[in-house]
């Protein structure tokens, strides 16, 4: 079984290619230079070639601020290119999974958000990333929606490596603690979705629908920053640094971010039989790689 994954050079990608042998899962990852989701004449033309038995999306716009000015951009990676994959596994009769955010709240929910909670996006990520989502939805039957949040890894620009490089210049660390959410690893994460692909592969009965997968438990930025150096400091033996807690007023961005975005993934648990582990840990083992 040959899957299709896009955005191979993200976070989320780089770990499903990483992942895919040690699973017994084939994968065709073309790189940004060899499929650009927004030329639709190319993402056909690798389609054809390939011939994938799925399509897993991980490919997303997820500047979050600077999407408030490349709104274009945003909606053709986040909602255009979604629409077309789905079309064209409905095309070719194949199930597409769709990676999506916590992003689409509005965060003013004080229990996790459930998948079936209405969508109301605050900003142009959010917002683009629900049209993907609908678009989904309205074309394809066969379609896994899993939305995801606070996404990490040792890879690319996220709030860890962030972290990480503010602490080795000496910085003093002013943390927003007043936005809260479900760290995930990226590692965790698409073990969850090659376990997912292995139960496509199998041809047993598929529960299609949204999903929410995150690390086990909640915090805030703040928390967060605290245990990315708690750990560091731990690990390294040196000298606690020193990180503050702040509001949002004290940070203000270009976009609007969801107060409390935590996600329940009791469904996916249920459906798929996919455990989740606590944030803490998976932090201190993606540190643990870094250092390495």
């Amino acid at each position: 079984m040959n899957i299709l994954v896009t955005g191979a050079e993200g976070q989320l990608g780089t770990e499903l290619v990483r992942q895919a042998p040690a699973c017994g899962v084939v994968v065709t990852a073309p790189l940004l230079a060899e499929m650009d989701l927004t030329n639709h004449a190319r993402v056909e033309e690798v389609f054809a070639a390939v011939r994938p038995a799925a399509v897993i999306n991980a490919a997303a716009y997820t500047l979050v601020d600077r999407a408030e000015t490349e709104s274009d951009l945003a909606f053709a990676v986040n909602a255009a290119a979604p629409a077309h994959l789905a079309r064209l596994c409905h095309r070719a009769g194949i199930p597409l999974v769709q990676v999506s955010t916590d992003y689409v709240f509005d965060g003013r929910k004080q229990t996790p958000y459930v998948e079936d909670d209405p969508v109301a996006p605050l900003g142009v990520y959010g917002r683009s990333k629900a049209e993907g989502e609908a678009a989904v939805r309205g074309t394809l039957r066969e379609h896994l929606i899993v939305r995801t949040a606070w996404l990490y890894s040792p890879y690319g620009s996220n709030f860890v490596r962030t972290i990480l490089r503010l602490a080795a210049e000496g910085r003093e660390l002013r943390i927003v603690d007043d936005q809260v959410g479900s760290p995930t690893c990226a590692a965790d994460f698409a073990e969850a979705l090659l376990s997912i692909a292995g139960r496509l592969r199998s041809g047993d009965e598929i529960p299609w629908g949204t999903y929410h997968y995150c690390g086990r438990g909640i915090t805030s930025w703040f928390g967060f920053a605290r245990h990315i150096l708690q750990t560091l400091t731990a690990r390294r033996h040196i000298e606690t640094y020193r990180v503050v807690p702040i509001a949002t007023r004290e940070y203000p961005t270009a976009a609007c971010r969801p107060v409390f975005s935590a996600l329940d993934c009791s469904r996916i648990q249920a459906g798929f039989g996919i455990n989740l582990k606590p944030w803490q840990e998976s932090v201190e083992q993606t540190i643990d790689r870094l250092l390495a």
